[in-house]
């Protein structure tokens, strides 16, 4: 049986360091919030794809 881990809940956008990964947190419709890690690198090139479309 897998093991149960607690959810994430609802909240705010946010972004923490956790050792040598950036975690970023986003709240999705319908509850709950997405969780990604990312390395240095891909963080780098998340910013300069949004940089791209917002400006």
């Amino acid at each position: 049986m897998a093991a149960m881990k607690p959810r994430t809940g609802d909240g705010p956008m946010e972004v923490t360091k956790e050792g040598r990964g950036i975690i970023m947190r986003v709240p999705v419709e319908g509850g709950g919030r997405l969780v990604v890690e990312l390395n240095a690198d891909e963080a780098q090139e998340l910013l300069e794809c949004l940089q791209g479309v917002v400006g």
